[in-house]
């Protein structure tokens, strides 16, 4: 497996240099609070900040400066530190522009709030953004013991998928409900490149989450009928995979309506009724004597894997990481 998990080198720079900076500005305010109080003090009715809370601020400055520092040294396992350090700049930036609306701060204090919030929080949500997305990633992630119960379950005519990958390759693909437009466009494009797929020697297995029954008439309208297949309505065999259930923008989001309509209404793919649970994420994967050569894992609904060349190894790129 890959390590999904490893920090970039770029987050600790981040969080190393944002660490310093706080100390520095802490011990910077700290030894100048008399002047900065004579300098940006002196409004009508005097702000809490602009009379004494100077070296409250440069306490909770430095603070945070060794909470960065100390978090450099794995960003995505201290992601709290990050998102505390974010929220603790996002509040002082707030009441310091609050007083300045209020007439309490100088103008000049934006320069603080456009150095302190904006500039470090840009960088700091890009950390919080790929400690997620890293987060996300090793849940995909399939365990060794996970897999092998996995390639126990059979095919609906009694075969099980660990026996199917030692005859040959097997491209195993789960699909979205049989009503998505997507799961129908996936099944055409099966059928138009299903036996390209065999001449190089893979098998195709579907994954559904319907009944065999209603399997067998849905895939007979793709010429597919006779594809192996597993119905998995409990979506056991989708979360041993690392197929999780998609977020609002996965299903819904702006791309998928439009390749919705592309697909649908002038492909002619149609859509039906809910079967299954529509926030299911979709994925494929080429297996071989018991292990994942290659994976795609939709990043939405609206993806369209090229199914051949996660056979052939060629043009392949996986959306995430690659299982080996």
């Amino acid at each position: 497996m890959s390590s999904v998990q490893r920090t970039p080198s770029w987050t600790r720079l981040v969080l190393q240099s944002a660490g310093l900076y706080n100390v520095v500005a802490a011990a910077g305010v700290a030894v100048m609070a008399e002047w900065l109080d004579r300098r940006l003090g002196g409004s009508v009715p005097p702000s809490p900040l602009m009379s004494e809370g100077w070296h409250a601020l440069a306490v909770w400055m430095a603070v945070f400066g060794l909470g960065f520092l100390l978090a450099s040294r794995d960003a995505y396992r201290h992601w709290p530190v990050v998102l505390m350090g974010l929220l603790g700049k996002a509040g002082a930036g707030a009441w310091i522009g609050w007083d300045i609306v209020r007439g309490r701060a100088p103008e000049l204090m934006w320069w603080w709030i456009a150095v302190d919030v904006v500039a470090w929080g840009v960088p700091l949500l890009a950390i919080l953004q790929s400690a997620y997305e890293a987060g996300l990633a090793l849940r995909r992630t399939i365990a060794p013991e996970v897999l092998r119960f996995a390639l126990h379950r059979k095919t609906n005519v009694g075969v099980t998928l660990d026996e199917l990958s030692r005859l040959s390759p097997v491209l195993l693909v789960f699909l979205r409900h049989m009503g998505c437009t997507f799961c129908r466009e996936a099944l055409a494009d099966l059928a138009a490149m299903r036996r390209r797929i065999e001449s190089e020697g893979a098998r195709l297995v579907l994954v559904h989450m319907s009944s065999e029954e209603t399997a067998s008439r849905f895939f007979s309208r793709y010429g597919l009928e006779d594809a192996q297949r597993i119905s998995d309505p409990e979506r056991t065999l989708y979360r041993a995979f690392g197929l999780p259930r998609g977020r609002f923008g996965d299903v819904l989001g702006p791309k998928v309506w439009w390749r919705g309509f592309q697909a649908g209404v002038l492909g002619g793919h149609g859509v039906g009724r809910l079967m299954g649970d529509g926030f299911q994420m979709p994925g494929v994967f080429l297996l071989f004597h018991g292990e994942i050569l290659r994976s795609y894992r939709h990043q939405s609904a609206a993806d369209r894997p090229d199914y051949l060349s996660l056979v052939t190894g060629r043009n392949y790129a996986a959306p995430e990481f690659r299982d080996r």
